[in-house]
Formats: structure tokens, C-alpha cells, sequence
């Protein structure tokens, strides 16, 4: 059945517009960089780099050196991203100025960081990690968690950074959708329930905890599965666009109806 697998962003994808969902996944449509998703990656890369550090070297300043370097070696990995982090700056700025344009918004989103936070006082059991379980029923779950850390007693964390701002009143269980994800992979992959979920919000110095238990994590697992029942009907039905304020940063309005588009034919799907 399809999809054979699934992560948070994309089933948050579907959630969002189904159009959407299907223009990135099936028909895998290019999209342009943006100056908000590149700074986020370089940002999550620094603290990732930090960590492999001394605990006496983890300080701000090494955090912004680390993003600096990111930023260095993106510029020749993938040019077109590095530009985007120039998007705004005047053409006729030196390289002097648009190097502190480029950090300075990354200095802020890493200082909030360590307002929240000593990461000398941390050693993680795992950064960036890659987790994946398979459910009884064939479908994947996959996704990469920023942190895992492990308490002496085995008690685990996961965390995840945002660069972004914390969600509104009433949101939080939305946002914390994509950790209760997480931790149900991380339950069927080693047997032992999360004993917390955080979200870490850069932008505001806001953190959200959650205490998930196993009850909780099995409606996770449902709701998943009937994301992906109806991700399976919609190839049958259609994609439809779901309108919403989101739609004013979606990149894809040249194939979507409720923006004046037109949606190409569905491809291929197996």
C-alpha cells in the first residue's frame, strides 16, 4: 500500500493540504531555498558540531564559529542555498557586510540557545539521530531526532530545536504532534517509553515538555495509520488543496487551483 513509509514533516504535510503533501512527495517538485529553512539547518548543524566539543569549549562565541563555518562550506555544497541567506542584503554590500547580516540573526537564535540551557552540563547519548521502525502492518516510521539524551538511571529525553517561534495558546498539542512521532519509533525500536518530550524554541526562549505514556503513544499510532489510509484513498480521489494562511508561503501556487494554478497530472504511484 502507499506510501510504504512515513515521517512527522510529511504527515504534517498532509495535514496541512493534501495538494501539498503530493507535489513533494510524488511528484517531487524542486523548491526554491529559503532564508528562514537554510539559517535553521546551519543553526541545528552548529549545535550538532558543539556537542562534539569539550564540555569547557561549548561556549556562544564557539556556537557562532561553528555556524560560520557551516556557512563557509555550504557555499561550496550547495551555492544556491548559501544565497538564499543573502536574500534582502544590498547587491552593493562587501563581504564583510553581508558575512555580519548572515550571523548576526544566527548569533540571536544561539544566544537565546544558551539562555536556556548550559550544554557544558550535558553530554548526549545521541545527536541528529536517524530512527526508523517498521509496524505490523508494513508501514514505516522514519525521522531524524536533533538530541537523545540518556539519564544515569536510563531514562530518556528527546529533544528538538525550532528556530522558529513557540506556537500559540491552544497549539501545543499540534506542535508536539511530530515528538509524540518520535517517541512512538522510539518505543517500538528499544521497548521503553520516552520519559519526556521537549521542544526547544529558539526564536522566543520558549520550551515545551510533554511526559508521553504508552495509551497515549498507541492513539499516535493509529492516527498515523489513518494518515496514511488517507494519503492510499487520495491517490484514488484526488489531492485536493486546503486553503489556509499558510498557503501565502507555499511555493507550489503555479499548481494549485485555489491560487490560480493548475495541478499537472498525478504520476505514476507504487
Amino acid at each position: 500500500m502507499f506510501p510504504a513509509s512515513i515521517s512527522p514533516s510529511r504527515a504534517g504535510d498532509f495535514l496541512t493540504c493534501p495538494l501539498l503533501y503530493r507535489l513533494r512527495v510524488i511528484d517531487k517538485l524542486p523548491e526554491p531555498p529559503s532564508a528562514a529553512a537554510v539559517r535553521g539547518t546551519l543553526v541545528h548543524g552548529a549545535l550538532e558540531d558543539l556537542f562534539a566539543l569539550d564540555a569547557r569549549e561549548r561556549t556562544a562565541e564557539r556556537a557562532v564559529d561553528l555556524f560560520e563555518q557551516r556557512w563557509i562550506s555550504l557555499q561550496d555544497s550547495d551555492p544556491e542555498s548559501a544565497a538564499a541567506l543573502a536574500e534582502g542584503i544590498a547587491a552593493d554590500a562587501d563581504s564583510a557586510a553581508v558575512a555580519q547580516a548572515i550571523i548576526s540573526p544566527a548569533r540571536t537564535l544561539l544566544d537565546t540557545y544558551f539562555s536556556m540551557e548550559d550544554p557544558a552540563r550535558l553530554e548526549p547519548h545521541a545527536r541528529e539521530m536517524a530512527v526508523s521502525t517498521e509496524l505490523e502492518d508494513g508501514l514505516t516510521l522514519r525521522g531524524f531526532v536533533d538530541r537523545v539524551d540518556r539519564a544515569p538511571d536510563g531514562r530518556i529525553r528527546l529533544v528538538d530545536y525550532k528556530t522558529g517561534k513557540s506556537p500559540g495558546a491552544g497549539f501545543e498539542s499540534k506542535a508536539m504532534f511530530q515528538m509524540r512521532f518520535y517517541a512512538l519509533v522510539w518505543w517500538r525500536m528499544t521497548g521503553d517509553v520516552p520519559t519526556r518530550l521537549q521542544l526547544m524554541y529558539l526564536k522566543d526562549g520558549q520550551t515545551i515538555s510533554y511526559e508521553p505514556v504508552a495509551e497515549e503513544l498507541q492513539a499516535t499510532e493509529r492516527k498515523v495509520l489513518a494518515i496514511r489510509d488517507a494519503i492510499a484513498r487520495a491517490v484514488d480521489d484526488g489531492f485536493h488543496p486546503s486553503p489556509s494562511a499558510l498557503c501565502a508561503w507555499c511555493s507550489f501556487h503555479e499548481f494549485c487551483p485555489s491560487q490560480g494554478g493548475e495541478t499537472p497530472p498525478l504520476p505514476a504511484v507504487g
